[in-house]
């Protein structure tokens, strides 16, 4: 349903982008601005800048912009409106709408419609829990007897769901949710064998203890739940003990881990997160007040899990149980974490021990005390290892200190990989030279790896398509697309082929090879936006000037000709643009306008506080002086450009005017010394040589 636009205002007024951003990514000041790695592309070197003053972010790496609305459609894939109601929701903005039908869910897409009934699903069990006696004999004494209390059951969220075939189903349907909604959100069943009217439908989860699993944002998009009752875990055909949700649109368990939402404040503050395996580990830990935890839901580490602690801070320490199984866990996750570029640190409990069982075992001050003392670095992890398996035996020292390189090979950092080879060294009391001498070896073979790999792929991506082998274009091919740009004639413009708008297509490619002119285009554009308001003398804005240089000229380039066009309708109605005007612009146009807009107003670098310590002075353009001349010089060259093209066209026409009459040859070559009187006037003016 639609939101009315005095309330999206409302929302816009009260939301604050460095609160909104913070809560999926940790964002650090430089400068006015803030900066962080970008959460919608891989990278190690921050390239994501947060602007609070204009409200607006732009990732200078993959090229993502927007407000915190475009923001958080884009980290959670929802859409305009969704967007909107969680904003409204995270600053108390109250939202009138009517009551949602059935009808009104089947319309939403198909995301939004599965947050919904998962969300109706986690209250359901809740309230099994709290209301049921089944739920607080069975479900609510278990929670007890883990010791967790009321806050702590209601920060994690915490249910149980009756030992009924299709109590939940039942419900769902009474509130109005399909059995194919159920369904796709994991929550139902449909017994094999049947379909149609016949199609029988029951429960997926059934007389279990709930841990709803959330998003960043906290949002419940699937569930983890553990069966209680003795006699049918230990019957031969007894259910498994623990049963996950099934993947679905809205939950991909190699990227979710347990517990990120609550944890995601304390792992910013603590700049640490503690890693371990199970729902119940991270809830002891999370009550006894070590709240920087996670878990990996079910699944092995994943890079996308390491990627999504990497949002929040770089050093991570893996707390796993002390046994075989917990050695050998640590070890596989170990090279993910390090190749994503993490500080690492690993922490094996005493034998017999987790998280979970050890901290209500020793209390919370001897468990930060463990934790502090025992923790290891990957190196002495690994060396401890190797040392206690290899005893004398040089042939396994030797194998122990080249597993150790291969995991020094993984991290991107060369000085890191440097000065941990000085570690290895001392570990293993071997000398330094050989340790590197190993690491480089290895980065050898890996790069040699690498080249074979990719030369299979070229050989075997030789029966491709034409289409796909066509994409990268030659160098030839560019250069003969650019010789024709800007010579059709009046004629050839008037043609079926497509017209040439300051860019030019590759063999059907997605790359666009762009001119000069709109380059200038662009950066004309870019002072109106910023300066635009501006008086470079008394009366005479810079927009003003601009416009009025620019008399019945057209910008051939999208989408700085439509932002031009609204210049000038605004002028004409006594009205100056500024930035704000095409940040919140919400017309089938305004997504690309915005982006540009973000584009234009977001500088990649600032200068540094340093400079002005020791009094080193940087002129900014936005001085009267230098912004007059940027504006001034900007207008020569596009006038000159397109001078440039008109006689480039002038020369074609000349060139095929042998069969015309003289008088038009004659017409022709006039107009051509005109625009080269022009070309050599604002060349002079601009102080450029020109030949000729």
């Amino acid at each position: 349903m639609r939101i009315p636009e005095e309330t999206v205002e409302r929302i816009r007024q009260s939301t604050d982008i460095l609160e909104v951003i913070n809560d999926f990514v940790s964002l650090k000041k430089r400068g006015s601005n803030y900066i962080a790695c970008c959460p919608f592309h891989n990278e190690k070197t921050p390239s994501f800048n947060v602007n609070p003053t204009r409200q607006i972010y732009k990732c200078f790496g993959c090229g993502k912009a927007g407000d915190a609305v475009r923001f958080v459609m884009d980290i959670e894939n929802i859409g305009y409106g969704e967007a909107l109601r969680y904003l409204a929701k995270k600053y108390g903005v109250e939202i009138e709408e009517q009551e949602q039908t059935p009808e009104d869910l089947l319309r939403q897409n198909e995301r939004e419609s599965l947050l919904i009934v998962l969300n109706f699903a986690k209250t359901f069990f809740q309230e099994t829990l709290q209301t049921t006696e089944e739920g607080k004999s069975i479900g609510l004494s278990y929670f007890r007897e883990r010791g967790f209390t009321n806050p702590t059951i209601e920060a994690f969220e915490l249910g149980y769901t009756l030992d009924q075939w299709d109590a939940l189903l039942k419900e769902g349907l009474r509130r109005g949710y399909s059995r194919d909604l159920l369904e796709k959100a994991g929550l139902i069943l449909i017994k094999e064998g049947t379909s149609g009217v016949d199609k029988k439908t029951f429960d997926r989860f059934r007389g279990r203890v709930m841990f709803p699993i959330h998003n960043v944002s906290g949002r419940v998009i699937a569930f983890g739940a553990r069966i209680l009752k003795t006699d049918k875990i230990q019957s031969g055909s007894a259910p498994p003990k623990y049963l996950n949700s099934p993947e679905t649109s809205v939950y991909h368990k190699s990227q979710v881990l347990y517990g990120i939402f609550q944890a995601k404040q304390a792992i910013r503050q603590e700049d640490v997160c503690y890693l371990t395996e199970g729902y119940t580990d991270v809830i002891s830990l999370h009550q006894a007040g070590i709240k920087n935890v996670v878990a990996s839901s079910g699944t092995s580490l994943t890079t996308e899990q390491i990627k999504l602690i990497s949002r929040f801070t770089p050093n991570v320490t893996i707390l796993y149980d002390g046994d075989a199984a917990g050695i050998k866990a640590a070890l596989r996750g170990l090279d993910m974490v390090l190749e994503e570029g993490l500080n690492l640190r690993l922490l094996l409990l005493p034998d017999g021990e987790d998280p979970d069982s050890y901290v209500h075992k020793v209390g919370v001050e001897a468990f930060k005390t463990y934790i502090r003392e025992n923790a290891k670095d990957f190196i002495d992890f690994k060396a401890s290892q190797w040392l206690t398996e290899a005893g004398d035996n040089p042939l396994k020292r030797a194998e122990g200190i080249s597993d150790v390189c291969a995991s020094i090979t993984k991290i991107p950092d060369p000085l890191k990989r440097q000065t941990l080879s000085q570690r290895v060294s001392q570990v293993f009391h071997v000398s330094e030279q050989s340790v590197i001498s190993e690491i480089n070896r290895l980065l050898r073979k890996q790069q040699e790896q690498s080249k074979k790999d990719s030369e299979r792929q070229n050989r075997s991506g030789g029966t491709l398509s034409n289409k796909s082998v066509q994409s990268e274009p030659s160098i030839d091919d560019i250069n003969s697309l650019l010789d024709g740009f800007g010579t059709e004639s009046p004629e050839a413009a008037s043609s079926d082929s497509p017209p040439s708008r300051g860019q030019v297509s590759i063999i059907d490619s997605v790359k666009l090879v762009r001119t000069p002119l709109s380059y200038q285009e662009e950066e004309c554009i870019r002072l109106l936006i910023n300066y635009g308001i501006r008086e470079l003398e008394p009366g005479i804005t810079l927009c003003q000037y601009v416009l009025s240089e620019l008399h019945e000229i057209e910008f051939q380039t999208s989408p700085f000709d439509l932002i031009l066009a609204l210049f000038r309708e605004a002028y004409s109605q006594g009205n100056i643009l500024t930035a704000g005007d095409f940040m919140n612009r919400r017309s089938p146009d305004g997504i690309e306008i915005q982006n540009q807009a973000i584009h234009l107003t977001t500088p990649r670098y600032e200068i540094s506080d340093g400079w002005l310590k020791h009094e080193i002075i940087v002129p900014s353009e936005a001085e009267i002086g230098i912004l007059a001349d940027a504006a001034y010089r900007n207008i020569l060259r596009i006038k000159k450009m397109l001078a440039e093209q008109r006689m480039t066209t002038l020369q074609q026409l000349l060139r095929e005017s042998g069969s015309k009459a003289p008088e038009e040859a004659d017409q022709l070559l006039t107009e051509y010394m005109h625009f080269k009187r022009i070309d050599i006037e604002i060349s002079s003016l601009l102080g450029t040589v020109i030949s000729g």
